[in-house]
């Protein structure tokens, strides 16, 4: 080939798809945490919000609500001026 004549392909590869690749290579224990973060990232709406407090609504039992006040009340809503 003469000089200054060069055959190159350039291929524009996307963040997207060089992100798709490594996941691609990741084991699965690996895939699982960076789904776990990639869904930490997301952005949570209003009623995605109400739905995840609906489906944990009443979930404790009155004697296990009773018993996580008492807790909370015991040793959170205590100050101690000399740790901080």
């Amino acid at each position: 080939m003469p000089a200054g004549s060069c055959r190159c392909n350039l291929v524009v590869v996307s963040p997207l798809e060089n992100i798709v690749e490594d996941l691609k290579a990741l084991p699965p224990d690996r895939l699982e945490l960076a789904a776990n973060y990639i869904r930490r990232l997301k952005p949570v709406s209003p009623a995605e919000r109400e739905a995840a407090l609906a489906r944990t609504f009443g979930c404790l039992s009155p004697h296990e609500a009773d018993e996580l006040e008492r807790i909370i009340e015991e040793g959170c809503e205590r100050i101690n001026e000399r740790s901080w």
